[in-house]
């Protein structure tokens, strides 16, 4: 990561008791800043977040600034380890596939995501590169989670921009 990029918010040392609702903060803190209103967090196996992300594409100028594998780059360099498979990413839309790649090598043991999204998704829908034989890890996968609070948050986001 290059230095242009301002620290992440420190991890909370304790479980939130609703791990969707801090993504969808995060994802609504990315809309804020004009990113498409994606947003994620990583927590360890106890349920402490190691990470609270949000879309950083414009912000950073970098098209692989997604808020999953910005959670991911986090909580990695802070186990200092590429791999998290104790870990679950909640994010609020489904991933791409670029994302859902990530995952896939970070080998995460979970994935729970809220709105479904037809045209980029990676995971429910497009490449569905987890039921690929050529994926090598496969996390548990659990979506439509805060599904309608998701959606909304997308829509008003687009169609601010209309």
């Amino acid at each position: 990561m290059s230095s242009k990029h301002p620290p992440h918010p420190p991890a909370a040392p304790e479980a939130p008791s609703d791990p969707m609702a801090v993504a969808l903060g995060a994802a609504a803190q990315g809309a804020a800043a004009g990113e498409v209103p994606v947003g994620a967090v990583l927590l360890d196996a106890a349920g402490r977040i190691l990470a609270v992300t949000h879309n950083r594409v414009e912000i950073d100028c970098d098209p692989t600034a997604h808020a999953e594998i910005l959670a991911i780059r986090t909580a990695s360099a802070m186990r200092q380890t590429p791999r998290l498979p104790d870990c679950t990413l909640f994010v609020t839309l489904e991933p791409c596939a670029m994302c859902a790649q990530a995952i896939a090598f970070a080998r995460l043991r979970r994935l729970v995501f809220g709105a479904y999204d037809p045209k980029g998704g990676g995971v429910e829908h497009g490449a569905r590169l987890f039921g690929q034989p050529t994926c090598h890890h496969q996390p548990e996968v659990i979506g439509g989670v805060r599904e309608q609070e998701s959606s909304v948050l997308l829509r008003v986001f687009f169609q601010s921009k209309r």
